[in-house]
């Protein structure tokens, strides 16, 4: 690891500080609305949202917007996600973050765009494993079709889904790449997301945003349970604990506490990590209440594992180091 990360790490395990804790935020967002081309943050009608109305995050979010934001948090290193840029340009948010990188010196690595379906494929994951975007794009996202929870049925496939065989014929391009795949999807189709790790071993999935456990009533967390447990046996998954905001709800610790509970005892510490999905879920929750948050619902934990959910993993699937 970087020397500052290494000597962090090595503080932290002395002490057990929270202070002291160092952070790779595993998911978050930079965008300038003001230049980039985001359509859903720029266009009116706005579109329909998980969180509701989201006019709060309809503005610039660079840099100097997160060091304001994360306060006393030791975050140390950045992971962004792609934003949902023009399909039209689908490399040009990668090459804008990219030059806000060298500019700034953040964010160290990003999930980018891409669309597994479309004939430009190929180029694209050229264009993202050769310089100068090479070792700074590490994963891509495509987030497949999917069915809202009460349509869908066993043996569901669709144009886009990933049980799309065009879908899957451009996904099958990417263990030679190198890159990540990183799968949002609700958890209603996490059987599909099985499939999908078995047949293709040899690239790493990241499960955005715990599978999207949205309803919190008990049956619902039961089966999001057992749709996630669907995965463990898959050693080529990880898990993002992040995006856990319920619309219309403030995040506590509280609240989100059977999920980060649940995934760490099915995943083990050693595939999750926390990330914040900053700003988006600015709009259920200050990056200060999620920070400390997981903190809180760590605390018990050894510090060598919690290093790992709030570090260590990241840094490995993300090659921080």
């Amino acid at each position: 690891m970087r020397e500052d990360l290494a000597l962090a790490r090595a503080e932290f395990l002395a002490s057990s500080d929270d202070a002291l804790l160092p952070i790779v935020d595993a998911h978050h967002h930079f965008w300038d609305v003001a230049h980039n081309p985001h359509p859903w943050l720029t266009q009116r009608p706005r579109i329909a949202f998980r969180y509701g109305d989201y006019e709060a995050i309809c503005r610039d979010f660079l840099p100097e917007d997160y060091a304001r934001a994360r306060g006393a948090h030791r975050v140390m290193r950045h992971v962004t996600m792609e934003g949902e840029w023009d399909p039209q340009d689908t490399v040009g948010e990668a090459v804008w973050m990219h030059g806000l990188a060298l500019r700034t010196g953040v964010p160290h690595a990003m999930s980018a765009q891409i669309w597994l379906d479309r004939g430009d494929v190929a180029e694209v994951l050229r264009r993202y494993t050769t310089a100068p975007l090479a070792g700074f794009v590490r994963s891509v996202r495509h987030k497949p079709r999917s069915l809202p929870r009460q349509e869908y049925h066993a043996g569901w496939q669709a144009p886009g889904s990933m049980r799309c065989p065009v879908w899957r014929a451009g996904y099958a391009r990417l263990a030679a790449s190198g890159l990540a795949f990183e799968l949002q999807v609700p958890w209603w189709h996490m059987g599909e997301a099985a499939e999908l790790a078995h047949d293709f071993p040899a690239t790493p999935i990241i499960v955005n945003h715990a599978g999207l456990p949205a309803q919190r009533d008990a049956a619902s967390l039961a089966a999001w349970r057992t749709a996630m447990a669907a995965l463990v046996p898959c050693a080529n998954v990880r898990v993002k604990i992040s995006g856990l905001g319920v619309a219309g709800q403030a995040w506590t610790a509280d609240a989100q506490a059977p999920v980060v509970h649940t995934l760490i005892d099915l995943f083990g510490a050693g595939r999750c990590m926390f990330a914040s999905n900053y700003p988006v879920d600015g709009l259920v929750g200050s990056l200060d209440t999620l920070w400390s948050g997981f903190k809180q619902l760590t605390r018990t934990l050894p510090p060598a594992q919690r290093l790992a959910l709030f570090c260590d993993n990241a840094v490995a699937a993300y090659g921080l180091d």
